[in-house]
Formats: structure tokens, sequence, C-alpha cells
């Protein structure tokens, strides 16, 4: 299966989302947190640093419940938060 290539858009949204999830990691270390998620610290910093924008439903909902944040809040970081230049 070929895979289209991802959308401006959606390159943002990944930096959103990765962003978010950054924040919501806080001061954890991010080895304990993608450990307690089922993931590896590689794909948890891929996805905190957008390099990964469009992570499986699975990961983002165990992400989720690690961090304490409700799933709706980062569907809505995804699918229409500010844009980087706006938030910062």
């Amino acid at each position: 299966m070929v895979r289209n290539p991802l959308t401006p858009e959606q390159i943002e949204a990944g930096r959103r989302l990765g962003r978010l999830l950054r924040e919501a990691r806080a001061d954890r270390d991010l080895g304990d947190v993608a450990q307690a998620a089922g993931m590896s610290p590689e794909t948890l910093r891929k996805i905190e640093t957008g390099r990964l924008p469009t992570p499986a439903f699975g990961t983002i909902a165990c992400l989720s419940d690690v961090l304490g944040l409700p799933i709706q809040d980062l569907a809505a970081a995804w699918r229409d938060g500010p844009p980087l230049e706006a938030a910062s």
C-alpha cells in the first residue's frame, strides 16, 4: 500500500499535538512516560517534535491515559488548534 504524502495542514496539526503532549509531560522523564504508554522513547520523541504527525489512535489513547489529558483535548489540538505561530 502506498501512503499519500502528508499535507502541510497535517504536518502543522502534528506539531500542535506534539507541543500539547510535551507541555503535559512537563518535567516527567520521556522514557518513563513512553514506557508507561507502551511505546519506545524514540516514538514519543518523534510525536512530541512533530516528526510523526499522524500517530495511531491507540498510541494517542495510551498517552491520554498516562498524561491525564482528555482525549478530546488531544483531538481538538490536532484537528483545529491555532497555528503554532499564533499560539506562541
